[in-house]
């Protein structure tokens, strides 16, 4: 199975970029071996949710940590997605 991003390493971070047109159900619920700080870059009414919480509307320059072995998945907004991503 093929991830639905497209990721591009630069120094010690990942730039990660999900396409307007991506399929909802390839957004799904997941967990990362990592802590991670994830910054907002670009996109628009895309939202993020962690387990047993109510979705949050990423904007640009938000940022967020998610904790290791966390659950949690984004939400498709209206445009193309492209966050930052800090392990």
């Amino acid at each position: 199975m093929s991830k639905p991003y497209i990721d591009k390493k630069i120094n010690s971070s990942i730039i990660r970029e999900f396409s307007d047109d991506i399929d909802p159900i390839e957004l799904m619920w997941h967990r990362d071996k990592h802590d991670r700080e994830v910054e907002i870059l670009e996109g628009q009414n895309w939202k993020f949710q962690l387990d047993n919480q109510l979705p949050i509307e990423l904007k640009k320059g938000d940022c967020i940590f998610i904790p290791a072995k966390e659950w949690h998945r984004v939400i498709k907004g209206n445009t193309a997605l492209k966050i930052k991503i800090k392990q």
